[in-house]
């Protein structure tokens, strides 16, 4: 059966820059018709944008590897993420939310290896910036904020409705300062404001250029040109005993079952999971609590906003109902959700904190 080569978009960004929203937004948008994956890939262990993203819309698939940047180790555990999400999916869009500490121009190199070129048919990436933070020495001199704008195709100027001077101007003469293009950048929000703006919909349409990456490196070399259509069954190797053929693996030294990689929570006595890693200059910790539990919302609230950190992400069960929590550079948004599977919270910064005393505190606010 002859298939198109997947319509895929890199959606990158620094910490908090509205990523997630921003693939939300786009996921209640798409055509009906249509079947969309998204591979989510955060910097701490606990993985809390799956249930940020799920949906009970249809044709929408989301696949979450949580733990650092999931291109390292010659981007086994991404490759495996992606075939596995594919096989499942049988998307028309892949989106690809890389962590915003991670390193975009390795994910790139990835998705345009030789096995993923009749797979995957690389279109427009998407950086997303907060241009208030663009006059922070911390963001103009991140080797990954720099990285996330020169790979871009589309820069967002996110979250453009909390501006309020010249924040926007600023971003673009950094742009030029950096010999980057200007013209590829817009304001955008999720929310609606009163001046010029890209919308959702306009956006879908932007995400179908042709990744320049992928163009330049096709001028390099003539032979190698992304192809457009292609038998992808035929292309794919097969694993021995498939019932379907369109269960296929790309061709690693080891095989990986379906979900074999995926986050294993095992609670303990208490009902509770905690880690805590640090990489790329910064720390994680994180911790999921059993459901039979509930935080007292007041409480939660108070906590988070005593810490002195970098990003704090939480999907909890309250005393007031679900709630998402997400907190960056000293703001704080709370949403509501409908269902959740436990209680999750993620804090990122950039000192080392007790990982006990944080958890001790988190014990005080159960009810």
């Amino acid at each position: 059966m002859i298939q198109t080569a997947i319509a895929t978009n890199i959606i990158t960004g620094f910490l908090g820059s509205g990523k997630t929203s921003l693939i939300k937004a786009l996921l209640k948008a798409k055509p009906k018709d249509e079947s969309w994956a998204v591979l989510v890939n955060e910097f701490g262990d606990v993985g809390i944008d799956s249930a940020l993203l799920s949906s009970d819309q249809q044709g929408i698939h989301i696949r979450e590897v949580a733990g650092g940047c999931m291109c390292c180790a010659a981007g086994v555990p991404m490759q495996v993420a992606i075939t596995q999400l594919i096989a499942k999916a049988k998307p028309d869009r892949l989106l690809i939310e890389p962590t915003g500490l991670g390193h975009p121009e390795t994910v790139l190199k990835v998705l345009m290896a030789p096995h993923f070129k009749h797979i995957i048919a690389m279109h427009a990436c998407v950086t997303l910036v907060d241009a208030r933070n663009v006059k922070e020495v911390r963001y103009r001199t991140h080797d990954t904020f720099l990285q996330q704008l020169s790979v871009a195709d589309i820069i967002l100027a996110s979250k453009s409705d909390k501006y309020k001077g010249d924040e926007f101007n600023s971003l673009i003469d950094f742009l030029r300062e950096k010999e980057l293009n200007p013209n590829q950048c817009l304001r955008y929000s999720s929310k609606e404001v009163g001046f010029s703006q890209v919308d959702i919909f306009q956006l879908q349409v932007l995400l179908n250029k042709v990744c320049t990456r992928v163009l330049a490196s096709s001028a390099l070399n003539p032979l190698t040109q992304l192809a457009q259509s292609v038998d992808v069954a035929s292309k794919m190797p097969r694993l021995l005993n498939m019932n379907s053929p369109h269960d296929y693996l790309l061709p690693f030294d080891k095989i990986f079952d379906e979900g074999a990689d995926e986050q294993q929570i095992e609670f303990d006595e208490r009902g509770i999971w905690g880690k805590q890693h640090q990489a790329e200059g910064h720390y994680s910790y994180g911790w999921v609590f059993d459901p039979k539990y509930e935080f007292g919302l007041l409480g939660i609230l108070a906590l988070v906003n005593s810490l002195d950190v970098v990003r704090i992400k939480a999907v909890l069960i309250t005393d007031e109902g679900i709630v998402a929590i997400n907190r960056v550079d000293g703001e704080m948004d709370l949403s509501e959700l409908d269902e959740v599977m436990d209680s999750r919270i993620e804090i990122i910064a950039q000192n080392a904190l007790i990982f006990e005393e944080i958890e001790y505190k988190l014990i005080t606010l159960l009810k």
